[in-house]
Formats: structure tokens, C-alpha cells, sequence
């Protein structure tokens, strides 16, 4: 029989691949690249033209390192989405060059081939290779330096990418191969080679969270290996041990409670290392502690030593990048890359809006940041046990005098900002001597201290506001919001960055206690809007929708809105439908529409108008972007879905004339069918809105609405989904009651799959759980003849929701459907009597009449039903849901 022939490359292809390759990585721009590009992609038709790149790789000994190592990158890149389709010849071939190549003497080829080995293995995992595992294991028991570096990082690169490849079970193996391995990794903790205990340490340490059976019962080698490995000579090697430590506190921390004072000790000596990266992954140590909830007292005793250490290491580096930032004035423009991605969040119905606390929008994580994190958190947790150790050090700081010492007093009031919150208990008898110190350093001459004194200042707001009864209370809220507005129109751009979000979070606090102020308020906004660069203008926006939420209606006054309105509407008439730069006026302008309400109307039709235009133009782009003029980017349908909502939230019926004449109807119907779940959130929102104001609009297409909605409550209900659910349940409830009989087709639909997401409820979330009580109640009080015959399947868990929500109409409405059902099916109520007790129980005061009749006569009904047994099932109610029920004289 004859032998296959091996694979031979021919001399011209090879020349001219090397060719291409070479210029393709030449920095001369005299060629053009794409056409390079283009004609590499025209060959990777060919079936062995990755055969080429192997060999090019491997043994293409008199090309330059930069050659061979292009050709191994292409390699890997083709494989990521050619290998499964290639012919199995081939696959065979390139894995049968790359190993011998594991150990070749120039290290870049060595990494290009462990690369693209993991690249293989993320494909077909390690039992559709079965010659690899045996040539890792000879290379690192070769002694040989080059084998060994070879297989340890294609060992790493396996580890970091598919970990649990190394711990399943593989056809033809007695054991797993993580048990073949580890024991070769903590013998290489000892190696002399630094390059070899790096890559072993960074192996074991990504099996920390899968934590397999060997590394379970070897923990302690592995621990006597972090101990000998944490005095290493060689700073990353440190910051891995650092680490090791951080994430075995997080996942298991019963593994290093024995050995906990070493480990903390440890950490506190490294957390002052020389090496700033060593230094951050001791300090991250601290509040991974604290959320293990090992025993605090153990780390008490360490915060005399540790708190110094981390203030000290607040201070900014001398190459810390904000040092740079901070000189720029307000005249330089923004970059494109200036401009941090932003992330516009749906709307939700019945939601608590979740707190982002973000003090610093260069959101690059240093030593200096997680040292005030971790100052934080230990005040949360020892409260003003901590202020002892950390106030004459605060004092001391923030009374270095001179320049050189500027640093030092900008750490000092980050400091005092960071334990606003949990040592308040302590700082609160201080509270205006603090603010009468700080409220000077927002004129200080460095701008930094004139930012983080912003910040720090915003920490303390809502307790100045408390105090705003006494008249010294009072003066010294004005003297905040005064300093803060002053540093809006700060020259320095990183200052008003700092002012605007500190003046934002004051909003949010103080609420209508700015109303006195509105005027000042708004002629700072509206002068830091007419002189900020694009960056901080997304901030400006931000604060003047705060302060719409914040002081709602009262800002509907002639001479507030000839302030505010001009200079919006001229921004909005000069920012083009597809410019980026809308996404944040269009947030601001629903905050600004939902607080005026029908003070709006003269500003609405061309914010209508304008939000039709934007949608419609996005659903051209989707399907064809050239006639559309713009790439499709569906932040542009959300923002403006939920101005429309906001219009319809603020205009009330006054939105019909709006309405009435656009095609609005068939667009949202569109959107609401949209594969993108934001956009499908955004719809059934607005849906909603416009079912409580302008039902009759909806009517040509309601049942399309209504089966769509429908289907969004029986989807699987992922992350995502969850909030489009919650829209489409609470838009559903709206249209209910609008509509009345006509939602009846989709009743017994919706009833089934509302009753399942309340019998699992502890899987949703608050709002889906409240909004899908409500809905079952409005569509039990329309059709009680479809809801009652299958009520015992839901009403425990319906009743358990509905004592949760709290008193207003909807819960009115839910009501009225559960009295219903009960009359209709009194039986099916029985065997849930107390929880029907409890839900009604958990009325403070039910304000409507009828309601309140209907209850009665429900509980009345249940005494005359039960006769004798009443007695006996009312005294087993708990005493406070007897006591709310003896106004029913049952």
C-alpha cells in the first residue's frame, strides 16, 4: 500500500504569500493595505492556503521572525471561522506541524503557535486532539527552557480562555487532565525561570472559581506555594499571589481563614509595594474581605496600620493620567475620542431607578480610586469605629500648607467624601464645620482640589438638607448649591465635569427646596450650556433633566421657560437626525416634557415631529442604509419612543392632535415587534402611555397590539426580556380598562402565563411581579366569567403580590377584579381565605366607595358561607391583619 503523500507547498505560491505578508506588515504607506487585504482573503479560498501559513510559520526558517509570526496570526484568525469546514486532512496536517513547533528557540513563534493552539482547542476541545495533552506533558518534563516556556503558555492560553476543557472527563484518559497538570504547575512555582512561575501561577489561579476536585484537595500545596511565591523577586509575579489571594477571599474563603492574620499581613506589607499594579491587587484584598463576611474583629484590629496606608495611596500618582486631563481648559474641543460610550436605559414602568455613583467619568481603576473604595466600604462596615485612626490624619493632610503639598490635601477631602455615608453617625455633629472648611477649596488655585471638593460636597447634601429647618442649616445649603453653581462656569473643563454631577446628585436630594433657586438655578445651567465643549454638555443635559424630575410642575412659569427653552430648541434645530449628540437632549427633553405637562404644548409638534423623523429614518437604515443616508443605530428609536412617552405622559389628551393625523400607529407596531428587546421595552411603554390617554387612536389595530403584547409574557423570560414583559403586562392592564369586552380574546392567554410568573415570582423582579398582580386584576374585573373557573392555580401568589403593592388606583382597579372573580367562583377562593384576608388587610385606607362596598361584601359573603367555621378561620389571622379587618365588622 502506497504511503499518502505529505503536503508540499509550491515555490511560487510560498513566494508570493511571503510577499504579500511582507507588505502587508512593512510600515511604509506607500502600499495599500486593503488591497493587500483583499487579495489575502481572494486566497484563503483556496483549500490549502492555511497549509501555506503553517508551513510559512513553522518552517520557513530564512524569513524574518515578523513574516512567520504575520502568517501564524492570519493562521488564527482563519481558523477561528474556517476550521470546522476544512477538509479533515488538512486540520490534521496544521496540528501535526504546530507541535513540534512548541518548543522552536524564538519565543514570538513559540506564542504564535500556543495561540493558535487554544484557537483549536476552543474549537474541538482536547479529545479531538488526542496527540496534544501527551506532547505538553513531554515538553514540560523536558528541562529544556524553550519546551518548557512553549507548553506552559499554551497551557496558559487553554486555562484563560476554556478552563473547564482541562477538568471534564476525555475518551481514552484514566483521569481528567487537570490532575495530570497541576501537579507539574506547583513544582514549577519553584522554577528558577520567573518567565515559568508567572505562567504556572496564572494557570491555577484561573481554576480558583471552578474550583475542580484536584485543586480542592491540594489546596493546601497550593497555599504553601503563594506563600513561598510571595516574596518573589519579580513584581508581576506578586501581583499574581495578590490576586490568588483576592479571589479565594471572594469564592472561598474558608480555604484561607486558617491561615487569615498571615494573609492580611501579607497583603498590608504589599499593598505599599513599590510596583503600583502589585500594590492595586493588594488593596482590592479589603473589600473582597468584607464582602466575604469573614469575622470583622480579625481586620479591626489591622486598621490603625492599614488606614494610613491606603490614605497615603489616595494621593495621584505623578503619572497618573487626570493630572494631564486637568490642565485642559474649556476652550480646547473635544475629541471624538473625548467621549465616553453612553448607555441610555429604556423606560420601566413601576421601577425604582437603579443609583449609578459615578464621582469620575475617567473611569480608568488605579490605586488611588480602589484606596477611596476601600475606605468606603470599611466605613460602611465599622461606621465611626474608623474615625479615630483616619481624622488627625485627615486633619494633618488637609492642613499641609504650600504648593508641593496639594496632593496630599486633595486625598484628604476624597477621604472625607468617601466616609460621608458610613461614618455620618459620627461626622453628623461636625457636619458645618466640615462644610465651612470645604466650601473655601472650591475656589482653591489647583483644579483638582476644586473638583474633588465638588464631589465631596455632593456626599454631604442630603444631610445639609436635613438641617435646612434651622436657619444656620438653611445658610449653609444656599452656600453649597451658590459654590457648586459657581464652579459650573468654571474655565477648567475637568471642574465643571466634577460640579455639574455633584450639582445632579444635589438635585436628586434636595427636590422642591430648590424651588426658591429655580431662577439662579437655571441661568448657570443655561450659561454652562452655552459655553461647554461636547463632553461635558451630555453632563449640562443630565443636570437640567434632574432638575425637571426634581421640581416637576414648578417649573411651568413663563419666565423659567424663556431661561431654559431658547437655547434647547436652538441646539435641537442645529443637530442633524442622525448626529449622536441628540441622544442626550432627547433624554433631556422627556424629563422637561413629563415635568411640564401641558406647558409643553407650545414646544411639542416639532418635538413630535422631529421623533417621528428619527424613527422612520432608523427603519429605512436597517434595511438600507445607503437611501437612508445613515448607519442604523437603534439608540436613536429608544430615546425617541420614550419622548413620545413622555409627551403622552405630559400632554395628557392634549396629544391627540399630535397623534390623529401621523402614522404613529403602524410605526410602533413595528417597533413593537422589533428583535432588539430595548426597543420592543421602549414600545410597549409608549403603548401604554398612549392606551391611557388616546385609546380610541390605537383602536384599528388593537388586537395586533394585544397579541403581540401577549406573546412577550410567555417568551422566555431572560434578563432582557424581563423589562419588555413588565411594558407589555402593564400596557395590557391599560388598554384593559380602556377598552373593556374587546381585550376578551386574549384573556385566558394572559391569565395563564401571568399566573406562572407569579408563582415564581422570587425569579422576576419587584416590578414584573406588581405589574403582573395589577394586569390579572384589571383583566378579573373586565372578565371575571374567563378568570374565575382556574383562580385556585394562582390566587395565593396572586394575593401575596397584591398585599405588596401600594395604595393608588391600580391597586383599586386589581381589586375590583379579585371581588369579581370571588362572586363569581366563591369556592375557589376558599382554600386561600387567609391570604385574601392578608391582601385586603394590607390596605392602609381604600379611598373609593365602591371598592371598599365590594370588599365588604366579599368578607361578609366568606362569614355567611363558612357559619361556625368562621370563627375558627378568623381567629388564626394574625393580630395586625384582624385588626385592619375589624373596620368590615366580620
Amino acid at each position: 500500500m502506497a504511503a499518502t503523500a505529505v503536503w508540499q507547498p509550491r515555490d511560487d505560491g510560498l513566494a508570493e504569500i511571503c510577499a504579500l505578508l511582507e507588505q502587508q506588515i512593512s510600515p511604509s504607506s506607500v502600499v495599500d493595505k486593503s488591497q493587500i487585504w483583499k487579495q489575502l482573503q481572494h486566497f484563503s479560498q483556496f483549500p490549502d492556503f492555511n497549509n501555506y501559513l503553517v508551513f510559512i510559520l513553522v518552517r520557513a526558517e530564512g524569513k524574518s521572525v515578523e513574516i512567520r509570526q504575520a502568517a501564524g496570526l492570519l493562521l488564527k484568525n482563519n481558523l477561528k471561522g474556517a476550521y470546522p469546514a476544512m477538509a479533515q486532512e488538512n486540520q490534521k496536517h496544521i496540528k501535526s506541524e504546530l507541535l513540534p513547533c512548541l518548543g522552536a528557540a524564538d519565543r514570538h513563534i513559540r506564542t504564535t503557535v500556543g495561540t493558535i493552539i487554544s484557537v483549536i482547542v476552543h474549537i474541538e476541545g482536547v479529545s479531538g486532539w488526542p496527540e496534544l495533552l501527551p506532547a505538553l506533558v513531554t515538553c514540560l518534563d523536558s528541562n529544556d527552557l524553550n519546551h518548557m516556556d512553549g507548553a506552559m503558555d499554551a497551557l496558559s492560553k487553554i486555562c484563560e480562555d476554556i478552563p473547564q476543557v482541562l477538568d471534564s472527563e476525555v475518551p481514552g484518559l484514566a483521569e481528567r487532565p487537570i490532575n495530570i497538570f497541576l501537579p507539574r504547575l506547583y513544582q514549577f512555582f519553584q522554577s528558577p525561570h520567573s518567565s515559568l512561575r508567572k505562567l504556572a501561577l496564572g494557570c491555577v489561579n484561573q481554576y480558583i472559581i471552578l474550583m475542580p476536585a484536584a485543586l480542592f484537595h491540594s489546596m493546601d500545596k497550593y497555599l504553601q506555594g503563594l506563600f513561598i511565591l510571595s516574596n518573589d523577586p519579580v513584581a508581576e509575579v506578586r501581583k499574581l499571589v495578590c490576586a490568588a489571594f483576592v479571589h479565594l477571599t471572594e469564592v472561598f474563603p474558608s480555604a484561607i481563614e486558617p491561615h487569615l492574620r498571615n494573609v492580611m499581613e501579607y497583603m498590608l506589607q504589599v499593598n505599599k509595594d513599590p510596583d503600583e499594579e502589585v500594590a492595586l491587587e493588594a488593596c482590592e484584598f479589603w473589600s473582597a474581605y468584607c464582602d466575604a463576611q469573614l469575622p470583622p474583629d480579625n481586620l479591626k484590629e489591622f486598621l490603625p496600620r492599614l488606614i494610613p496606608v491606603l490614605l497615603s495611596n489616595m494621593a495621584y500618582a505623578d503619572d497618573d493620567e487626570s493630572l494631564l486631563d486637568a490642565e485642559e481648559d474649556e476652550s480646547q474641543p473635544d475629541r471624538d475620542q473625548d467621549l465616553k460610550p453612553r448607555f441610555h436605559t429604556s423606560r420601566l414602568h413601576g421601577s425604582e431607578d437603579f443609583d449609578d455613583d459615578d464621582d469620575d467619568s475617567f473611569n480608568v481603576w488605579n490605586l488611588r480610586k480602589c484606596s477611596a473604595a476601600a475606605i468606603d466600604i470599611l466605613s460602611n462596615v465599622f461606621g465611626d469605629e474608623i474615625l479615630p485612626a483616619l481624622m488627625p490624619l485627615i486633619q494633618a493632610k488637609l492642613s499641609a500648607s504650600g504648593d508641593e503639598a496639594w496632593k496630599e490635601r486633595e486625598a484628604a477631602v476624597l477621604a472625607l467624601g468617601a466616609i460621608g455615608e458610613g461614618c455620618m453617625n459620627g461626622l453628623y455633629p461636625h457636619l458645618s464645620e466640615i462644610v465651612a472648611f470645604l466650601l473655601p477649596l472650591l475656589d482653591d488655585k489647583f483644579p483638582l482640589i476644586r473638583s474633588i471638593s465638588c464631589w465631596t460636597l455632593s456626599r454631604f447634601g442630603k444631610y445639609l438638607i436635613q438641617e435646612s429647618d434651622n436657619p444656620k442649616g438653611y445658610e449653609q445649603f444656599e452656600k453649597v448649591l451658590m459654590g457648586l453653581l459657581r464652579r459650573l462656569l468654571d474655565t477648567n473643563k475637568r471642574v465643571q465635569e466634577a460640579a455639574c454631577s455633584a450639582f445632579a446628585t444635589v438635585e436628586e436630594d434636595a427636590a422642591e427646596e430648590l424651588v426658591p433657586h429655580l431662577g439662579v438655578i437655571l441661568q448657570h445651567l443655561m450659561c454652562a450650556f452655552g459655553k461647554y465643549q461636547r463632553r461635558n454638555l451630555r453632563i449640562v443635559y443630565d443636570a437640567i433633566g434632574t432638575l425637571a424630575d426634581s421640581v416637576r410642575v414648578e417649573l411651568n412659569k413663563p419666565a423659567f421657560l424663556e431661561i431654559l427653552m431658547p437655547p434647547l430648541v436652538a441646539k435641537w434645530q442645529q443637530l442633524s437626525n442622525s448626529d449622536k449628540d441628540l441622544f442626550p437632549l432627547l433624554e433631556c427633553f422627556t424629563s422637561i416634557s413629563q415635568a411640564l405637562g401641558i406647558g409643553f404644548a407650545p414646544f411639542a409638534q416639532p418635538v413630535f415631529q422631529r421623533c417621528m423623523d428619527i424613527i422612520q429614518l432608523q427603519q429605512l437604515a436597517k434595511v438600507d442604509p445607503a437611501s437612508a443616508g445613515a448607519q442604523y443605530d437603534r439608540e436613536f428609536i429608544v430615546c425617541s419612543l420614550d419622548l413620545l412617552s413622555g409627551l403622552a405622559e405630559g400632554l395628557g389628551s392634549g396629544i391627540e392632535s399630535l397623534v390623529s393625523q401621523s402614522n404613529l400607529r403602524d410605526l410602533l407596531l413595528k417597533c413593537c415587534m422589533d428583535e432588539a428587546s430595548d426597543v420592543r421595552q421602549s414600545a410597549f411603554a409608549l403603548l401604554g402611555d398612549l392606551a391611557r390617554v388616546f385609546p380610541a387612536y390605537l383602536q384599528p389595530r388593537l388586537l395586533e397590539y394585544l397579541e403581540i403584547a401577549s406573546q412577550q409574557l410567555s417568551a422566555n423570560l431572560s434578563r432582557e426580556n424581563l423589562s419588555v414583559a413588565n411594558n407589555a403586562c402593564w400596557a395590557i392592564g391599560e388598554l384593559a380598562v380602556k377598552v373593556r369586552q374587546e381585550v376578551s380574546p386574549i384573556v385566558t392567554n394572559v391569565v395563564s402565563s401571568l399566573s406562572l410568573i407569579l408563582k415564581h415570582g422570587e425569579d422576576v423582579n419587584k416590578a414584573l411581579v406588581e405589574n403582573s398582580a395589577i394586569t390579572l386584576g384589571r383583566l378579573a374585573w373586565i372578565r371575571p366569567d374567563l378568570v374565575a373557573p382556574h383562580m385556585e392555580h394562582f390566587i395565593k401568589p396572586w394575593c401575596l403580590a397584591l398585599s405588596m403593592v401600594r395604595d393608588d388606583i391600580e391597586k383599586e382597579d386589581a381589586f375590583r377584579g379579585l371581588c369579581a372573580v370571588v362572586k363569581v367562583n366563591p369556592s375557589g377562593g376558599l382554600s386561600s381565605l387567609d391570604y385574601i384576608c392578608k391582601a385586603i388587610a394590607s390596605w392602609h385606607e381604600i379611598r373609593s366607595e365602591d371598592v371598599n362596598n365590594e370588599v365588604s361584601q366579599v368578607l361578609n359573603g366568606y362569614k355567611h358561607m363558612l357559619g361556625n367555621s368562621w370563627a375558627e378561620c378568623y381567629a388564626a389571622l394574625e393580630p395586625p391583619v384582624k385588626e385592619r379587618l375589624a373596620r368590615y365588622q366580620v
